[in-house]
């Protein structure tokens, strides 16, 4: 790709706003101690596009639609919220127990259909790939308006929820004594990130979303103790990432964009963790040096009476 092709900037656009909403919601996930949860619905989605691939021949399509994919990838990713908190409740088991569940299960399940969609005549994978490994070089137009809906809904949500939000991620309980809506915040929350989910599949695949998720938030998290300084630090780090991933995948036509995203977000999560201002590598050795400089200094001898 060229950096001032159409195409490419098409790509930029689309993956810096699907990193800004990612970002987002990533701080969400994160302050509600639910990481895992992005990396879950992700594969929950396998079994979705598998099972709207198999639909669609049924039905005489060509399996390929991206529409008809889509449609599957969501479907499984609201399954694969509602499983989540089917085991949390019934079972009576953690968040990770519950997330670990469904994550492996669903996965098992797509790699199944997969095998039986390549067993059938001109079954073949191919078409499938984008939404495993990601294609974000052959995003569109329409991708970016989609993004640009996902982004700011995302924005617009958060921004105007920000008090019950932070209640819900730091105490639930108070915030379920004042009366908010804990359970609906909590299927707000998940729905969110679900929509970030299946809108970035085609950016960095089901397999890195968890990545795109998680590294803006928590180099977010390592930069500042402030709720509403962390949630737009993270959504410009999720900007970064998509432009900067974008711009080295231009230069670089061998490699693909989606682990470019990646990767570049794994430098910014790097550099905040050795350079954050109180959190940092350099500045926890520095107090702990300094502190142990304060108490391990001599005393002056006291003066006899």
């Amino acid at each position: 790709m060229n950096w001032l092709d159409y195409n490419t900037q098409v790509v930029a656009g689309a993956t810096a706003l699907l990193g800004a909403a990612a970002g987002l919601a990533g701080c969400l996930l994160l302050l509600r101690r639910r990481a895992l949860m992005g990396d879950a619905l992700g594969h929950a989605t396998l079994p979705g596009i598998a099972g709207a691939y198999l639909v669609s021949v049924a039905l005489g399509g060509t399996g390929k639609e991206p529409w008809a994919l889509l449609a599957g990838a969501t479907v499984g990713a609201l399954i694969g919220v509602v499983s989540v908190l089917a085991i949390r409740r019934g079972a009576r088991v953690s968040d990770e127990t519950a997330m670990a569940i469904v994550l492996g299960s669903f996965f098992g399940v797509g790699t199944a259909l997969l095998t039986v969609i390549q067993a059938t005549p001109g079954g073949h994978q191919a078409g499938l790939s984008s939404f495993i490994l990601g294609h974000a070089a052959s995003m569109v137009a329409s991708d970016l308006r989609a993004a640009s809906i996902v982004a700011v809904i995302c924005v617009v949500l958060v921004v105007s929820l920000t008090k019950e939000l932070r209640l819900l991620c730091f105490d639930t309980s108070f915030a379920s004594s004042l009366g908010r809506p804990v359970r609906s915040l909590d299927a707000l929350v998940l729905i969110i990130v679900t929509a970030v989910v299946v809108a970035g599949l085609q950016a960095v695949g089901l397999i890195l979303i968890l990545a795109l998720l998680v590294l803006p938030a928590t180099a977010a998290r390592l930069c500042t103790d402030r709720f509403t300084t962390m949630l737009p630090l993270a959504a410009i780090m999720g900007s970064v990432s998509g432009v900067g991933g974008t711009l080295v995948s231009s230069f670089a036509p061998r490699l693909p964009t989606g682990p470019c995203i990646v990767l570049v977000a794994a430098l910014l999560f790097v550099l905040a963790l050795i350079f954050a201002p109180r959190r940092g590598i350099i500045a926890r050795t520095l107090a702990s040096r300094t502190f142990a400089s304060r108490t391990l200094a001599p005393r002056a001898p006291e003066p006899h009476s």
